[in-house]
């Protein structure tokens, strides 16, 4: 299972584990809704760290599994387990606090952008390398790091964004070094966790029903073309460059 999860007091671990780098097939995609959501309904949990470990914290979908797949349904698969887990972020009962190292790209932004709280290594680095890849999504997740403007250069063009800078838009809320990435998100949590948890639920919810941007819908409008560069061939001829090019 590319999933793990353990407890550290009312705070839930869910540790991501799937190398080389942590390409989440579609069957990980759904594991980590499960326990994210698990972690949610449980009343003991406070609040939940979402890490991951090896080089990177997400590098999005395993496009070699919807290579080697006939037909399209482990594109499908794919779609339906990212917006199963970066739902399962957003929908959390309790605040998650995102632990981010190394590369997070494409369903990776898609997770941290869901999420409550960043916490960021000084190596982590940002994009949504989607438009090379003959797809699209995570633009919805990616808006809600940088301003509008910034957030469509970085989608055309493909390019990354450093934690420091996103640190300067307030999405990342501390860069610290690599080493100390668990115990700067951990502290994090003890002091959500410190809290009344029936305040905290309340919270959340709150703030979720207030948020302007209505994520499910608008990251289930970008899907929509996906599926249709898919159908127009675009989509297999750029996967199919981008594994001979590795």
């Amino acid at each position: 299972m590319p999933v793990l999860t353990k407890r550290d007091s009312h705070i839930e671990i869910v540790t991501v584990d799937f190398p080389p780098v942590n390409a989440l097939p579609v069957q990980g995609w759904f594991d980590l809704a499960a326990a994210v959501r698990a972690a949610g309904e449980d009343p003991d949990v406070h609040v939940v760290v979402l890490r991951a470990e090896g080089r990177g914290f997400n590098a999005g979908v395993d496009i070699k599994e919807i290579q080697r797949t006939a037909g399209y349904e482990a594109l499908v698969g794919a779609n339906k387990g990212c917006y199963a887990a970066f739902g399962a972020v957003y929908d959390c009962a309790v605040p998650v606090v995102a632990a981010v190292h190394g590369f997070c790209l494409g369903g990776g932004i898609g997770l941290v952008g869901n999420a409550d709280v960043v916490i960021a290594s000084e190596d982590a680095t940002f994009g949504v390398p989607e438009v090379e890849r003959g797809a699209l999504g995570a633009a919805t997740h990616l808006a809600r790091l940088v301003p509008q403007h910034l957030m469509r250069t970085l989608y055309f063009t493909a390019r990354t964004i450093t934690a420091a800078e996103l640190h300067q838009h307030g999405s990342v809320y501390r860069v610290v070094p690599r080493a100390e990435l668990d115990e700067a998100a951990l502290a994090v949590a003890r002091d959500i966790a410190a809290k009344d948890p029936r305040v905290i639920r309340a919270a959340k919810e709150a703030l979720n029903g207030i948020d302007t941007q209505q994520v499910h819908r608008s990251y289930r409008f970008e899907q929509g073309f996906t599926f249709e560069l898919n159908l127009l061939g675009a989509s297999d001829e750029a996967r199919e460059e981008f594994l001979n090019g590795r």
